[in-house]
């Protein structure tokens, strides 16, 4: 194209009050998102002057209106969506960890569109506490003689130590300094408590006489951290919370556990590993043991913190209470999660332990049923033998037997790679998030919601389909 072919389609371009009479665009712009639809306008016009002056025609006038309704839809997309999660990891960080019951959004639905009794006592009619909603039921499953709620777990350390060992020292074991998601590190957290960690033992081995030795009247308190996201194997040895908590309180100190993902049932009735629990860290006589709510628990994002009556107290107290405090709609799922414990219902009710729980019969049919649907339409696919993870820093290194849909890269012209399709998945609407292994992609039927089942099907068609290989 001539520099004057150039020009010449530059100026027949419409301008941005003659795109808007559009009939495709003109209802929008009578509205008060017309701002938006301008900017939309704008971007898109910009894109086509870039694309004529490399050479390229300009678009028809059908297809300029198009990109601009697109471009508009694009602005008004939220940013925070619902994904399908088809990687086969339960607790999932990066998607939002556990997906809640029916019950648990009911429950925050009901308190968010009106008024609550947060922090009222309808009997007496007076001013109340918000975690009375939860303190008899954590400590009805638990043992503990009280509760509080924070809005994660770091939180909950971090006031834990605030409130019981400010500028005093807090002994633990080298091999329990965990690093978490994101390059969090817990000693960092305990740390700004200002709290003095003292390190005994070794990376692999801490005994009892460790923490004895190190003891001076400047401790406050033992720590016990839950290694929840790694496993050392071996040659190891540390000593066990109940032996810690007879010798801190054999000096007057307090015994306080970290355990990170909070487990209410044994996770060995489902062929995994046995993950430590609160009430066994009551029994076994921690003072204050802390765990997070949107992990094994299967509920909202929180910090729990359970413990003897006049520590817990103290905690309350510390003026770093209210600032991590959870809101009313946490307080409302996480009570409804709770309930489900209280009913002895959670592998029914909490989609991580329902899906925990599958039957590798129901994941293999489930999986055929994708495999069926899809090669009706053309797509060459396969089931393979795998497995699916816990994630979110629980259970490490254990896994359950799935059945995975499997598409190979040489399966289908209509995409030019395995990542290319992946990219297209995440980019529907809602996004499916798969894996790849090697030269298959992989979509494993445990962590997909039995009633996002069509969806993903047809997420899968869109993305697969000739058209959109461009």
């Amino acid at each position: 194209m001539t520099l004057s072919e150039i020009q010449q389609q530059l100026r027949r371009l419409p301008s941005v009050d003659e795109l808007l009479r559009h009939p495709l665009l003109a209802p929008l712009a009578g509205t008060g998102a017309r701002p938006l639809l301008v900017e939309s306008a704008r971007e898109v016009i910009g894109s086509i002057r870039a694309q004529i002056r490399s050479g390229q025609a300009s678009p028809p006038l059908e297809e300029i209106a198009t990109r601009i309704q697109q471009s508009f839809q694009q602005r008004q997309r939220p940013n925070l969506r619902p994904v399908i999660n088809a990687t086969g990891v339960i607790i999932n960080t990066n998607l939002g960890r556990a997906p809640l019951s029916q019950e648990a959004l009911q429950a925050i639905a009901e308190v968010a569109q009106g008024y609550s009794n947060l922090e009222y006592e309808l009997e007496e009619g007076e001013r109340g506490q918000r975690h009375t909603h939860v303190r008899p039921l954590l400590r009805e499953l638990t043992g503990a003689e009280d509760a509080l709620v924070t809005n994660n777990n770091a939180a909950a350390v971090l006031l834990v130590l605030s409130a019981l060992a400010p500028g005093r020292e807090v002994i633990i074991s080298r091999g329990q300094l965990v690093e978490i998601g994101g390059g969090f590190r817990v000693p960092d957290v305990m740390r700004q408590s200002g709290a003095r960690l003292v390190e005994v033992g070794t990376t692999n081995r801490t005994r009892l006489g460790d923490y004895a030795n190190a003891m001076s009247a400047e401790t406050a308190l033992l720590l016990s951290v839950h290694p929840s996201n790694f496993l050392i194997t071996g040659f190891t040895e540390s000593a066990p919370l109940s032996a810690l908590a007879e010798l801190a309180h054999s000096q007057g100190l307090l015994a306080v556990e970290d355990l990170g993902s909070g487990c209410l049932i044994d996770s060995a009735h489902f062929g995994l590993a046995h993950e430590p629990m609160p009430q066994e860290s009551i029994a076994a006589g921690a003072d204050v043991v802390c765990f997070s709510g949107d992990k094994l628990l299967g509920g909202p994002q929180a910090g729990i913190i359970l413990g003897k009556r006049e520590i817990i107290a103290r905690i309350a107290k510390h003026p770093l209470m209210r600032t991590i405090r959870i809101d009313k709609l946490t307080l409302a799922g996480l009570e409804a999660t709770l309930r489900h414990y209280q009913r002895n219902e959670a592998p029914e009710r909490i989609p991580i332990w329902r899906m925990i729980a599958l039957p590798q019969e129901t994941l293999r049919q489930r999986a055929q049923q994708w495999m069926m649907q899809l090669r009706s339409r053309g797509v060459i696919a396969e089931l393979l033998e795998g497995q699916s993870t816990i994630g979110g820093g629980s259970l490490p290194s254990e896994t359950l037997p799935s059945t995975l849909l499997a598409i190979h890269e040489e399966a289908s012209t209509s995409y030019p790679s395995l990542e290319a399709l992946a990219k297209r998945l995440r980019s529907g609407d809602p996004p499916i998030v798969a894996r790849i292994l090697r030269d298959r992609l992989l979509l494993d039927p445990r962590t997909v919601l039995p009633e996002q089942d069509q969806m993903l099907l047809d997420g899968l068609r869109a993305a697969l389909a000739p058209e959109s290989s461009a």
